[in-house]
């Protein structure tokens, strides 16, 4: 891949001469029947040097994360990962974390990782979730991050146990996913957690949710380390059998710089321990479940 980036560097560099020479040529020329047909050129040219520098872009990520996969499912407990740069996770599957109260009218997504641990099947993918403003002409943020999906399999306790954590810190922005979830049988749920845990999340659950199986001293422990780990924040879920994640994310993980190196351990490091640490949370949950 980087000897690919040097290749198309050189192509960029010499594209570039090229162009002002075919500039300097019209001028000298100057023919309107020539200059149309040297815009033309050029167009096709600039779209072509485009499609190049996108094709490098696209290829580069799956390349790096199927080495990643490759290395983690190489553990005894993991089944084989697979990934799909263009695929996501459904809108219907989002929205029943119950996490963002939204209709998601703007909802895309790519990098689409699908696996297993021990008997639990787990999918996520990056997500870029926003919806139109009421009193202004343009779209909100509702989600931009890493959202991940685990289904217990045999381990769910109920079919109809809920519980959300959502982060303290943007309560403000919860009045809507709270209120929803009061009307489906929600109700705060903070006295069954530590102080440490109640200071960082608000925690609901319905009557149906056995509270203190699922977030069990040792999990709220594993929630409280990827947040100080990672500083991201982390809205989570327990809905009947299984379990959502949202992990904020501002930018795109692994995405190439065509203008310098990426043989780079940091840009690699990051990707990789987003994904070993929002795993580990999948992990503790199957020591800790019953």
């Amino acid at each position: 891949m980087e000897r690919k980036r040097k290749r198309l560097l050189l192509l960029l560099f010499v594209s570039i001469l090229f162009l002002i020479g075919v500039t300097i040529l019209d001028i000298y020329v100057d023919i309107l029947v020539v200059t149309l047909f040297f815009l033309v050129f050029i167009a096709f040219y600039i779209a072509f040097i485009l499609y190049r520098i996108r094709q490098f872009v696209i290829t580069f990520k799956p390349n790096i994360v199927n080495l990643i996969l490759d290395f983690i499912d190489d553990e005894v407990n993991y089944g084989t990962l697979s990934y799909a740069a263009k695929k996501k996770i459904p809108k219907d599957t989002f929205l029943s974390s119950c996490i963002f109260a939204t209709e998601a009218p703007f909802y895309k997504g790519e990098d689409f990782i699908r696996g297993s641990y021990r008997e639990m099947t787990f999918e996520l993918c990056e997500l870029n979730v926003r919806e139109y403003s009421k009193v202004r002409n343009r779209t909100n943020y509702i989600f931009k991050g890493v959202f991940f999906q685990g289904n217990f399999n045999s381990k769910a306790h109920s079919g109809k146990g809920k519980i959300i954590i959502l982060p303290q810190e943007f309560s403000q922005y919860q009045s809507r996913t709270i209120k929803q979830f009061n009307r489906i049988g929600g109700r705060n749920a903070d006295d069954i957690v530590t102080r440490k845990f109640r200071e960082a999340f608000i925690v609901m659950a319905n009557k149906s949710a056995n509270v203190n199986n699922i977030l069990s001293y040792d999990m709220q422990n594993a929630i409280l380390n990827y947040r100080a780990q990672t500083e991201k924040e982390i809205y989570v879920s327990f809905i009947g059998s299984k379990m959502f994640i949202a992990v904020t994310e501002p930018k795109d993980l692994l995405e190439p710089n065509v203008f310098q190196s990426n043989v780079s351990f940091e840009l690699v490091r990051e990707f990789f321990e987003d994904l070993q640490l929002l795993l580990s949370v999948l992990e503790d949950l199957d020591v800790n479940i019953d």
